[in-house]
C-alpha cells in the first residue's frame, strides 16, 4: 500500500479496513499515493479510529496493530491534496460501528 504505483487514475479509492494498519506518519505518507491514483472528481473513501491514537487489537490469537490520527488532521491532509470531505461519521451503526 505504502509504494503502491500503478500508473493510472480512477474514479474512486477505497482503503477499508486497511489503511489505520499504518502508522501515523505513513498514513500521512499515503494521501500523496491516494491523489496520484485520483482522477479530477474522485471519490476517497477510508476507515479509522475516532480519534488520534495506537492500539494493538487481536485477530485470531495474533496481535495486530491498528493507529488513527485526529478528525482534524485527516481533514487538513484530505484538503491539501485536492480532496473534500462529503462525510465524516465516528462510529457509525451503518458502518459496523466504523469511523468513516
Amino acid at each position: 500500500m505504502r509504494e503502491l504505483s500503478l500508473g493510472r487514475r480512477f474514479d474512486g479509492i477505497l482503503a477499508w479496513d486497511s489503511f489505520f494498519h499504518l502508522d501515523h506518519d505513513d498514513q500521512r505518507r499515503m494521501f500523496a499515493v491516494f491523489a496520484k491514483h485520483a482522477s479530477g472528481g474522485a471519490w476517497l473513501m477510508f476507515n479509522v479510529g475516532p480519534r488520534h491514537g495506537e492500539a494493538i487489537g487481536n485477530y485470531r490469537g495474533d496481535p495486530l496493530y491498528h493507529a488513527s490520527l485526529s478528525p482534524g488532521q485527516y481533514e487538513t491532509l484530505i484538503n491539501r491534496f485536492g480532496f473534500e470531505v462529503i462525510e465524516h461519521a465516528a462510529d457509525d451503526e451503518r458502518a459496523g460501528g466504523r469511523t468513516a
